[in-house]
Parts: structure tokens; C-alpha cells; sequence
């Protein structure tokens, strides 16, 4: 399913990143509310990397699931 990056993150005034619902990535599992900075890496993946960008997603069991991203 095609979302977008805003739809699982919000952008801080900071810059830093919160996650809106949980998320799982590479084998990792994070929880809405965490928050992280740019550079930081889960599952492998920069995520602060993909702001822009639309995401391939799948809901499991309330978690969402990042498969991939679009290059829009």
C-alpha cells in the first residue's frame, strides 16, 4: 500500500522525527512516540532519508510494516 511519509512521521520543530503509529523495519519494531534525528539508523535504513518520499506499507496487526519507497 503507497502512503506517505507524513502519514508515519511527524517532523519537530527541531528537525528531529517522532513516529505517529509503531512501526516495523529490517527486523526492528518501534513504537508511536519514538523520536530520532537525522542520521540515525533503524533496521539499516536512515529513515529521515525517505522524508518526501511515499512509502510501501502493510498493516499488520496495527503495526506498520515498511517494505520499500517509492522515487517520486
Amino acid at each position: 500500500m503507497k502512503v506517505s511519509f507524513d502519514s508515519v512521521f511527524q517532523i519537530n520543530p527541531d528537525g528531529s522525527i517522532t513516529l505517529k503509529v509503531p512501526v516495523f523495519i529490517n527486523g526492528e519494531t518501534m513504537g508511536s512516540g519514538v523520536s530520532f534525528t537525522t542520521g540515525v539508523s533503524f533496521g539499516g535504513v536512515d529513515l529521515a532519508s525517505l522524508h518526501g518520499k511515499d512509502l510501501d506499507v502493510k498493516k499488520e496487526n496495527d503495526i506498520v510494516v515498511i517494505q520499500g519507497y517509492f522515487n517520486c
